[in-house]
This record gives structure tokens, sequence and C-alpha cells, in this order.
């Protein structure tokens, strides 16, 4: 069972038992202890997932926050719980602020067991963010923070990896949720913006605006249905002969990720399974269902491509090379295949 039918399985409990949950010590033991145990941590070994973790606040002594995972006897992440029927909110992420600015970790979680919300110092060294670069709602779940939660499982835990991507991931889903908004309900000035692209050439009075404000929702909504009805219609007049997970990945996959992994399959021309992932960032190849064994990344941009090859041979770091051209990757032909033999070991 790979991890995405695990986190699935998981959220299907939840919404079983959420309505029990009364108390922040419930939340603790049936919903926050189990989510980070299928992250892979030893929930009861002091060393690495340490309760009550101490994170005095300048004249506050005594100050605790609910858990601390450590690396290396140092704190990675602090999680901070709410009770499961409390609403996140400002208060909350102030709370947990003030543990994270006196303590070395670099990720911030405050959760009530359904909602996870990832921070991180991305704006100011050492100050955490009031925005947070990921948020998991474990009762309605979406593959792009799934894939991103992959990366925080404890065998496949990438600092580097992450802090890479969680800028553009915070401030993509800060602008993914401005548009919705906008939308779902459209400002004065919005309406204008819009049908003053040839779509209404008279004065723009308040009624014509108003009169605008429901056909953009509506047209919105509907450009969205067919957009997705046609991308499912073509992935399945495409594909009809590889498995279902193959599928959602050519969904989300642009045509240039799949035609960089695509060639670096053949590059390595294994009968071993090779499967594409999918983050909101980047794809990747990794074989088989272990995301631990990924082979290589792929950023596709504008201008000056980015590949990166898994780090080998116990190295720190991982191998990274720009390119315009896929045929350019052939030049690493012997690298990628060194890195693949590696990763098969793992």
């Amino acid at each position: 069972m790979d991890f995405k039918e695990k986190i699935n399985m998981f959220s299907d409990r939840i919404s079983k038992v959420k309505d029990t949950l009364l108390t922040e010590e419930a939340t603790k033991t049936s919903l926050v202890l189990p989510f980070f145990q299928l992250l892979g941590y030893d929930v009861f070994n002091p060393f690495e997932f340490v309760p009550e973790y101490t994170a005095d606040t300048g004249t506050k002594k005594g100050e605790k926050v609910d858990y601390a995972i450590l690396k290396n006897t140092e704190p990675i992440m602090l999680i901070e719980v709410k009770a499961s029927n409390i609403d996140l909110n400002a208060k909350h992420i102030n709370q947990l602020f003030r543990y994270f600015t006196v303590t070395k970790a670099k990720f911030g979680i405050l959760t009530n067991g359904i909602v996870y919300k990832f921070f991180s110092d991305l704006e100011e060294t050492n100050k955490m963010d009031t925005s947070p670069f990921l948020e998991l709602n474990l009762l309605n779940l979406k593959n792009s923070a799934i894939n991103e939660l992959v990366r925080f499982q404890k065998e496949a835990f990438d600092l580097k990896g992450i802090l890479d991507s969680a800028s553009e991931l915070k401030y993509t889903a800060m602008v993914k949720k401005a548009i919705d908004e906008q939308f779902q309900n459209p400002t004065d000035q919005f309406v204008k913006a819009i049908i003053s692209k040839g779509v209404y050439s008279g004065v723009k009075t308040q009624s014509i605006i108003d009169k605008f404000r429901d056909i953009i929702k509506t047209s919105y909504n509907e450009y969205i249905n067919e957009t997705v009805n046609e991308r499912l219609k073509n992935a399945i007049n495409n594909t009809s002969s590889i498995t279902k997970e193959s599928e959602k990945v050519i969904l989300e996959c642009s045509q240039e990720e799949l035609e960089v992994l695509d060639y670096i399959k053949k590059l390595i021309a294994s009968k071993e399974k090779i499967s594409y992932k999918k983050t909101c960032n980047y794809a990747y190849m990794q074989i088989g269902d272990n995301s631990k064994k990924w082979i290589c990344r792929v950023y596709i941009r504008n201008s000056n491509n980015l590949f990166v090859l898994h780090k080998f041979d116990n190295t720190d770091y991982e191998h990274e090379y720009y390119f315009d051209e896929v045929q350019q990757l052939e030049q690493i032909k012997d690298l990628i295949l060194q890195v693949f033999n590696f990763c098969l070991a793992l």
C-alpha cells in the first residue's frame, strides 16, 4: 500500500471519529500522533518526537510547544495542536510564531488534527511567516497537497528540497485563493477590468456592473467544468492502455514535463517499474511506489529548465543541470544511470 492510499484510509477514519473528539488531548491521541506515525516518525521515541518541548520566549519561562520533531538533537519541526472542533485562527498562529522564533526549527505546524498548516521563515530568517506555504485538510484531500506531504515523511525528508519549493508553493496558493475569491464574489474593479476587454463598450454603470457580476461567476464555473471535461476526454482517448495512476499523472503533468520524463525513462531502459509523480512546482520520477527512490526532478520554466538528480554515494548534495532542449540530457546519460542504480539499491 503506497502513501496516498494510507493517507486516504486515514481520512476515512477521521470522518467517522471526529465528532467524538471534544478535547485537545483526544485530538492528540486519536488524530495527531497517528498522523505523524503515518509519516514514519516514532512518536514514542523521546530522542525523535518530544512532547511538551520547552520553547521559552523572552521573559516567559516554561513555555512549551505541544510537540517537536528532532534531528541530531535539534528541533526541525514544531507542532502546536488545538482541539478538532476549534477553527485555527490568527491567535493560534501567533502562539506558534513565538515558539518558532526562539528555536532552530525550520518548520512550524499548526493543526486541529484535521487541518494542518505548515509554516517556515521564507520572508525573514528565523521569523516565522504569518501565512502557511502548505495547507492540508484531511477531510478534503487534494493530490497536490498529498504530493508535498510525501516529502515530510521521515524516510524521504529533504530540507533543501522542501525549502526550495516552499516559497513558490506559498505564493501559488495565495494567488489561487485570490483568483477564486474574485470569481466567486467579483469586486466592481474586477468586473470592470473583465468587461473592458472587448466584452462591453458602453458606460460601466453600477447596474451594468451588477449584471455582469453574475455572468462572470457563471462563465467561470462553466469554463472550469469544460476545461476539466476536455482534459479527461483527451486523456481517455490517448491513454487507454495505461494504469489509472498514470492517467492521473498525465492530467497533472504538462506536455514538456512528460517529454523529459519519457526521455529519461528511455535512457535508463530498465524493466523496473518507473512511476511519474507531480507536485505543483515540478514533476519527478521514482522507482515503483517508493518515494525514497526518486531518481530525478524536472522544473519547466520560461528559460533555463532545471533537471535535478537524486544525491548518491552518500553525498549531501544533489546534482543540478540547466537545459533548453531535452536532448542535452544525453550528455549526462552515464550519471543518470549511476543515480538510477544507486536508487535501485536503496
